[in-house]
């Protein structure tokens, strides 16, 4: 049985996901399924993947379903995968030819069921890492500690233990398409560490059509999902006042732009929350008028 599970949500990337593709048949170390989740394509991805599935150079598995959004999309993978690891690849990212081999290499040496998985490093196509490494200097992490306390920036590589992921699903809103996926790996954070392996796993080109230059327009038209996402993350017992304090003045906002009159009510941060009205409602002013040609 195959250890990892490569999975890809995708919609409507055809003209990009070639690369993904190319990059998986050229891994040293093939013991690894690839999930393809298509989240409701109405290009030609369908027939893109008939076509891979035809030529048998990997392993494939191939789902289509309504669209969701990533998280909806994450949520439909972590239900599917058989194998004990999982790594998200994304749609327009791809992975070096020796990812594969690394993953499990290092799995087989240093995994366990005391840690939840392993952080890598992602790069940019030029292969330069994003934001920092890892400190070298530590073996395990969790992920809130690696940014919070030694100093990390920048998209890291998460690969998790499958049993654990199925942990936690993400809730979805009506009309809406987005919570942040950080939500499942801080809960996760609560019971386990992480591995560092200080190694290029995934290789990263943000598209123009890609969630992360998009966050404005998501904060207008996800309010729910995002008020989710920062009352989670104000019940987290790690974190610091000022870190609750930053998410009660995103709830505010986002609370602000889903009309919720009874957002304080409804915090799990009462205090913090009334204290950050102000800076909330300048918060939701400014996405208000970035994004005023949403009509939202």
């Amino acid at each position: 049985m195959k250890l990892l599970t490569i999975f890809t949500p995708t919609y409507n990337r055809a003209y990009c996901l070639h690369r993904c593709y190319e990059s998986l048949v050229s891994q040293t170390n093939q013991d690894f399924i690839w999930l393809i989740i298509d989240d409701g394509s109405t290009d030609n991805t369908k027939e893109l993947v008939k076509r891979w599935l035809s030529e048998d150079k990997i392993d494939i598995v191939y789902h289509w379903q309504t669209n969701q959004g990533m998280h909806g999309a994450h949520n439909t993978a972590y239900e599917l995968i058989t194998t004990e690891l999982n790594v998200c690849i994304d749609s327009d990212d791809y992975m070096p030819s020796d990812a594969v081999e690394k993953i499990l290499s290092f799995w087989s040496k240093y995994g366990s069921d005391e840690v939840s998985g392993i952080i890598g490093l992602d790069a940019n196509t030029q292969n330069k890492v994003i934001g920092t490494s890892l400190p070298v200097n530590l073996i395990r992490s969790t992920l809130f500690d690696l940014y919070a306390k030694h100093g990390v920036t920048g998209d890291k590589k998460l690969v998790y233990r499958t049993e654990l992921t199925r942990k936690y699903p993400y809730p979805l809103f009506a009309g809406e398409k987005y919570v942040g996926l950080a939500y499942k790996y801080y809960l996760l954070d609560r019971d386990y560490e992480m591995l560092l392996l200080n190694e290029v796993l995934c290789c990263v080109e943000y598209q123009p059509d890609g969630s992360s230059l998009n966050m404005l327009k998501q904060y207008r038209t996800n309010p729910l999902g995002f008020s989710f996402y920062r009352t989670e993350l104000m019940k987290l017992p790690f974190v610091s006042e000022i870190f609750k304090f930053r998410q009660a003045i995103h709830y505010v906002s986002s609370s602000l732009l889903s009309r919720n009159k009874r957002f304080v009510m409804e915090s799990p941060s009462k205090v913090l929350t009334v204290l950050a009205i102000p800076l909330g409602f300048l918060l939701y002013a400014y996405i208000s008028f970035k994004t005023r040609e949403l009509n939202v």
